[in-house]
């Protein structure tokens, strides 16, 4: 920042090197580019990660289906269970062998997870599965679509940030490695006449 703060007063002062103006208006560059390029990259990404994932939420809604389903009886607790001492009722899950109705009508028998504290014989809880009664993860919900295309976009404006800052500071390393690669070359020819009398020095 400071090298765009002083890219004003370093427009006419008789000791500023080329290296110094690239620099600062690399500086700026880079700061605009974070400023106005990131949000564009970051609002597009984030449009298109909302419409691919809202798609997606009404593609799962049209082929996943909630049924009740009843127990048959409980099985030993699996170590897929959480742990009661450790979560909240809502994050209970029984180990059941269970009976449910597809929604095109066939009759399915299995060993599911059910969301019953202390599952007994004929309790009823529901489960998701596909068209033919295949179990199947809870579809994703509008909101948690819109908030993974945000932070997919807060993604896209960091990355978007790091690129140009890093791009940055690579231009302005090759420039400091020119700079001094240069000073050596002019020590190197001023070295053997260097503190001599009569060399102008």
């Amino acid at each position: 920042m400071r090298a765009i703060s002083g890219l004003w007063r370093w427009r006419h002062n008789p000791l500023r090197r080329r290296t110094d103006l690239v620099e600062g208006w690399l500086c700026l560059a880079a700061l605009l580019a974070i400023l106005v390029v990131g949000p564009v990259i970051g609002s597009l990404v984030g449009g298109v990660a909302q419409d691919a994932l809202q798609r997606a939420v009404r593609e799962q809604r049209e082929s996943r289906h909630e049924v009740s389903a009843t127990v048959v009886r409980a099985l030993d607790r699996s170590p897929l269970e959480v742990d009661p001492d450790a979560s909240s009722g809502r994050d209970l899950r029984s180990r059941v062998t269970a009976d449910w109705t597809a929604p095109d009508g066939s009759a399915h028998h299995g060993t599911v997870l059910a969301a019953v504290q202390n599952p007994h014989r004929g309790d009823h809880f529901t489960l998701w599965t596909d068209e033919h009664g295949r179990m199947v993860a809870r579809p994703l919900d509008s909101a948690t679509a819109t908030t993974h295309a945000v932070l997919a976009g807060i993604g896209a404006v960091l990355l978007t940030a790091g690129v140009v800052e890093g791009g940055r500071r690579l231009a302005l390393w090759r420039m400091v490695r020119r700079r001094y690669a240069r000073w050596d070359q002019a020590w190197e020819r001023a070295g053997p006449d260097w503190g001599r009398t009569g060399t102008g020095s």
